[in-house]
């Protein structure tokens, strides 16, 4: 079986300690997907991590969250629903083991297997996650900015998709009064 890294067609010297944790961290979504066709399994993979990244931004999943990231899973993945709970649990401890190392490495396979629509509605489902517990945190908003940059979102084009979300910013309830 390939390891997850490698299903993303990114590269680690073979002794690697950090290339042996991650390979055994995606060869659980791998397993979970290996119905699939590779590059649709790839994607998913990617899509579910990225959805942990912005969720586990603030340290914290909910499970406001957490129930979120299986919908979507379920609904953009066309997968059934205990295969998207199981695919957004490996993908929730995977971030949560090894995001800092390789958020930008996940986030740029993506963005090399979507196309530009599907990356805007990655973008659009990425702050549904992080609105799902009602608001969407400072911390939650930089990583989800960071993320629209990895996947070539213009500022502009950032500040477009984010305007759907409004209401859910926290900086703005904050303004408001409501937090």
């Amino acid at each position: 079986m390939k390891a997850f890294l490698e299903l993303l067609g990114l590269k680690r010297p073979p002794d690697s300690d950090a290339q042996r944790a991650r390979t055994a961290t995606v060869r659980k979504i791998v397993r979970a997907l290996e119905a699939l066709e590779p590059q649709r399994a790839r994607f998913i993979a990617a899509f579910a991590y990225l959805l942990s990244r912005v969720a586990n931004a603030d340290l914290e999943v909910s499970a406001e969250e957490t129930r979120k990231m299986e919908e979507i899973v379920r609904r953009f993945g066309e997968l059934p629903e205990d295969q998207a709970v199981l695919v957004v649990e490996i993908a929730k401890s995977q971030n949560r083991l090894f995001g800092g190392t390789e958020n930008f490495q996940v986030t740029r396979e993506l963005r090399e297997l979507a196309s530009r629509e599907q990356r805007e509605e990655v973008l659009h489902c990425l702050f549904a996650v992080s609105a799902a517990d009602d608001v969407i945190s400072d911390v939650e908003e930089t990583q989800l900015r960071q993320i629209a940059e990895e996947l070539g979102f213009s500022h502009r084009e950032y500040v477009e998709v984010r305007a759907s979300y409004n209401d859910k910013r926290s900086v703005i309830q904050r303004f408001r009064g409501q937090s």
